[in-house]
C-alpha cells in the first residue's frame, strides 16, 4: 500500500491538526508494513501515526528533529522483524502517555485495550517518588518485566526504543551518553541476548561500547578495516572450500562468512589479555542446512576437512540455550593456520537465532523444531518475577536481575536424568533451589556423581546431582556466601527475614512479659482492652508488630510497660526488685540472640545482655572489656542468665603456645577431636620460630566441656601453655 492511498482515505478516528501533519516519516514505514500486513492493518498504523503526530506537535528532540520521528523510527525497527500491527501502533504511541497530556483511557478508546496495555508496560513510572535513581530504575524494570510476563511484546518495543535512542545518542552531553550506554550494556543488551534477539543485542553492545570507551572502539574498528583487506580473499577461499565439500557429500547448504562485532573482539582481548594481532578467529562461518540430521552430517564434513580444536565443540541442538537458541558450535584449524569458529543450524533455527521470541509472530507457519522460545522466555520471566516477590527491595531485585542476565550456563542432571541449566559457577545449593524451593530450604548435603560433597561444591557440565534433605536443616546467613543464582539468593534472604520476624516476635513476648511481671509483682497477663489501649498509645497497627519491635531492640520492653502500668511506689521497691528476674538464655533462640565474638560466652559463664537495634540481644561475659565500656548506657542492658537446659554448640577461642616440633599441630587437633569438639578455624603465628602460637576457634557445649579440653591439652608434652583467649 502506498501512503498516497491513505491520504485519500483518511481513517475516521484520525485526529486533525491545526497545521499540516508531517507525512514523510510514515511513508517509509507504511511501505515496509505493506510487505507483510493487509491494507486494513496498515490503515490502523497510519491512524496511530496521525494521533501521535498531533499529541507530540511542537515537541522536538535534542537533535532538533520533530519528536514524532523517534516513535516512527522505533516502529520501523520492529517492522524489520515483522511484528504485528498492534505492536507497531503501541510503538508509535509509546511516549504519548508519558510526554503529553494524553490519558491511557483515550488510547484504549481509540486503539483498544491491547494497545493501551502495551503502551502502559513500556511507559516509565513518572508519578512515583523514589529514594534514589537506582531505586527508580529498579522499579521501572520491575514494572516492565511484570508487563512482559503477560505479553512479551512489551520488551520488544522497549528494546527497539532503546536501539533508536542509542543510534541518536550523540545529541546528548557526554556524561549522560556514558550513563545511558552503561545502563544499556548492563541491562538491555543482556535482556535482548537472553530473549534470543542476537542481532539487536550485538548492536546495543557495540553502540554502548562506542560511548563508554570511544578510543578503544575506534582503535579496534581501524584494526578491523586494516585486516579486512588482507583477509577478504582468505574468507572467500574458505567459503568456497566448505561449500564444495558439503556439496560433494550430498548436502544442500548455504555458507555465510561473518566477522565478530567490535565489542565481542574487545571482550575476547580483555579475557585473554591479548592484543588484536594475537587474535586469529576474528572471522567465522555459518552453515545453514535443511534438517537436524544434516546439521550433524555437516559437522562430520567440517571436522573431516579441518582439524577440530579439543574442548571447543558445543551442541546446543540436543541441549538448547534457555532462550530457545539451537546450533552446533565448533572451532577448527583452518587451511591458512588460523582457527575458525563455525556454526551449523537449520533455517528454522536461524530464524529463532535472529528473531528470538519475536519468531512466534513472524513465522507462525514454520514447522515445529521442538523448541518454543516464547515459552522459554516466559518461564524465565516468571522465575525472575518470583524472585522479585521474595526480595521486596527494588535495588536488591536489580542486583538479582543483573546476575540472572549473564547466564554462562552449565548443564547438570537430576537423579531421574532431567537436565537443569544453571549459571556457570553455581553450587550444589543452587541446584537444590532450582529443583524446588522446599528442597533448597531443607538441603543438608549433596551427592555429585555418587560422591558425598558439601553444599558449596561448584557444579561442572554433565554432573549427576542428588540433594540430601533433612527436616532440621534451615537456611543460614552463611548460605549467601556460596549461593550464586538469583532465585536461591532471593529465597534464602526471604526465609531469613521471615525467620528473623518470627524469632523477634517470640523474643519480644518474653521481654515484655518479663517487664510487665516486674511492674505488676508476678502478674503478667494482659487483657484485650489493655493491649488495644497500648497499641493506640504507641501508634502500632497490631500486637505482633509491637512484639517484633521489642525483639529487634527498636523499643525497650520496660518503656512499653510504663505506658500501660503505673510505676511501683517506694514502699513496693523491694518487692519490685525481688520480682525482677533475668531472661533465660536457652542457646537455641536463633538469630536474635547473638553471642559476642570478643569474649565468646559459653554456658557456665556469668553473662549480661546488650540490646542492639535490628540485631536483638548480644550476650557478653560479665568481665568482657566491651561490656564494661558500655555500662554508661544502662537502658540498653538487660540481666540474662543461662537456662537450666541449655542446648547448642558455642564457639570459643583458644591460644596454644607449643614447642616447634614435627606433627605438633596434628597431635593437638586429634586431642580436640577426641573430646568431641569441632574446629572452626586455625591460625598459626610463627613468632621467633621456637614457640609458635596456634589460635583455634572450637565448639564446646559448656564450661565443663571446655575445661576437659584445656586439661587434656595441658597434659600434652609439646604444649608450653594454653588458655582461653578473650578480646
Amino acid at each position: 500500500m502506498q501512503i498516497s492511498a491513505l491520504r485519500r482515505k483518511r481513517p475516521r478516528n484520525a485526529v486533525t491538526t491545526g497545521s499540516r501533519v508531517p507525512e514523510r516519516p510514515a511513508s517509509a514505514l507504511c511501505d515496509k508494513l505493506s510487505a507483510y500486513l493487509d491494507e486494513s492493518a496498515v490503515e490502523e498504523v497510519y491512524n496511530a501515526y496521525l494521533f501521535g503526530a498531533q499529541a507530540h506537535r511542537g515537541q522536538r528532540r535534542r537533535s532538533g528533529e520533530p519528536y514524532i520521528h523517534h516513535p516512527i523510527a522505533v516502529a520501523e525497527i520492529l517492522s524489520e522483524i515483522r511484528l504485528d500491527s498492534r505492536s507497531i501502533i503501541a510503538a508509535i504511541l509509546h511516549d504519548v502517555v508519558e510526554d503529553t497530556p494524553t490519558e491511557p483511557e483515550q488510547i484504549a478508546t481509540e486503539f483498544g485495550e491491547e494497545v493501551a496495555y502495551l503502551v502502559d508496560g513500556v511507559s516509565k513510572i513518572g508519578q512515583l517518588e523514589f529514594d534514589s535513581k537506582e531505586h527508580a530504575e529498579a522499579e521501572n524494570l520491575r514494572k516492565m518485566l511484570m508487563a512482559m510476563s503477560q505479553d512479551i511484546r512489551v520488551i520488544l518495543i522497549k528494546l527497539a526504543d532503546r536501539i533508536h535512542n542509542m543510534r541518536t545518542l550523540a545529541a546528548l552531553p557526554a556524561i549522560k551518553r556514558r550513563k545511558i550506554a552503561k545502563q544499556t550494556l548492563d541491562i538491555y543488551a543482556p535482556i535482548a541476548n537472553r530473549l534470543g534477539l542476537h542481532q539487536w543485542s550485538r548492536e546495543l553492545e557495540d553502540l554502548s561500547f562506542q560511548y563508554i570507551y570511544p578510543k578503544r572502539h575506534r582503535a579496534i574498528e581501524k584494526a578491523l578495516k586494516r585486516r579486512a583487506g588482507n583477509r577478504r580473499s582468505v574468507v572467500k577461499k574458505l567459503t568456497y572450500s566448505i561449500e564444495r565439500e558439503l556439496r560433494e557429500s550430498g548436502l544442500n547448504a548455504q555458507v555465510v562468512g561473518r566477522k565478530k562485532s567490535v565489542f565481542s573482539i574487545y571482550k575476547k582481548m580483555s579475557r585473554k589479555r591479548s592484543s588484536f594481532d594475537e587474535l586469529h578467529d576474528i572471522y567465522g562461518f555459518r552453515i545453514i542446512v535443511d534438517s537436524v540430521d544434516d546439521c550433524y552430517r555437516a559437522l562430520g564434513v567440517v571436522h573431516n576437512l579441518y582439524k577440530p580444536i579439543p574442548g571447543r565443540f558445543r551442541d546446543y541442538i540436543a541441549i538448547p540455550k534457555a532462550n530457545g537458541y539451537q546450533s552446533l558450535h565448533t572451532v577448527v584449524f583452518g587451511a591458512f593456520g588460523e582457527s575458525l569458529e563455525i556454526q551449523i543450524r537449520t533455517e528454522d533455527m536461524n530464524r529463532i537465532a535472529e528473531a528470538g521470541v519475536a519468531a512466534h509472530w513472524v513465522y507462525k507457519s514454520a514447522p515445529d523444531t521442538g523448541v518454543k522460545p516464547r515459552q522459554l522466555a516466559r518461564q524465565w520471566l516468571l522465575d525472575l518475577l518470583d524472585t522479585q516477590k521474595q526480595t521486596g527491595n527494588p535495588s536488591e531485585f536489580l542486583e538479582h536481575l543483573k546476575i540472572d542476565l549473564f547466564p554462562d550456563e552449565v548443564y547438570v542432571f537430576t537423579p531421574k536424568g532431567d537436565i537443569k541449566k544453571l549459571p556457570r559457577g553455581s553450587t550444589a545449593l543452587d541446584f537444590a533451589y532450582a529443583v524446588h524451593t522446599d528442597i533448597g530450604n531443607r538441603c543438608a548435603g549433596a551427592r555429585i556423581n555418587r560422591e558425598l560433597v558439601p553444599l558449596p561444591t561448584v557444579l561442572n557440565n554433565g554432573d549427576h546431582v542428588e540433594i540430601i534433605t533433612s527436616e532440621k536443616a534451615r537456611p543460614t546467613v552463611s548460605w549467601l556466601n556460596y549461593a550464586v543464582t538469583s532465585k536461591s539468593r532471593a529465597t534464602i534472604r526471604n526465609h531469613l527475614k521471615t525467620q528473623q520476624r518470627y524469632e523477634a516476635v517470640k523474643l519480644g513476648k518474653r521481654l515484655l512479659d518479663r517487664a510487665v511481671k516486674t511492674r505488676r509483682f508476678g502478674r503478667k497477663k494482659l487483657s484485650d482492652e489493655q493491649r488495644k489501649m497500648l497499641l493506640d498509645t504507641l501508634g502500632v497497627d497490631n500486637w505482633d508488630d509491637l512484639l517484633c519491635d521489642i525483639g529487634l531492640g527498636k523499643r525497650m520492653a520496660d518503656m512499653v510497660a510504663k505506658q500501660l502500668l503505673p510505676p511501683p511506689t517506694e514502699s513496693d521497691s523491694a518487692a519490685s526488685a525481688a520480682a525482677e528476674h533475668a531472661l533465660a538464655i536457652r542457646g537455641s533462640e536463633g538469630m536474635l540472640i547473638n553471642y559476642a565474638r570478643c569474649c565468646s560466652p559459653v554456658p557456665g559463664d556469668t553473662i549480661v545482655g546488650l540490646f542492639t537495634t535490628g540485631r536483638g540481644i548480644v550476650v557478653h561475659t560479665s568481665d568482657c572489656p566491651n561490656a564494661r565500656g558500655n555500662r554508661r548506657q544502662p537502658d540498653k542492658w538487660i540481666p540474662v542468665e543461662w537456662d537450666d537446659d541449655v542446648d547448642g554448640r558455642f564457639s570459643v577461642n583458644l591460644r596454644v603456645e607449643v614447642y616447634n616440633q614435627r606433627g605438633v599441630l596434628a597431635r593437638i587437633t586429634t586431642i580436640i577431636a577426641e573430646q568431641e569438639s569441632n574446629i572452626n578455624n586455625v591460625n598459626v603465628d610463627e613468632r621467633d620460630g621456637q614457640f609458635p602460637v596456634i589460635r583455634f576457634v572450637i565448639e564446646v557445649s559448656n564450661r565443663d566441656h571446655l575445661a576437659r579440653i584445656l586439661r587434656k591439652l595441658r597434659n600434652e608434652p609439646s604444649v608450653v601453655r594454653v588458655h582461653r583467649a578473650k578480646g
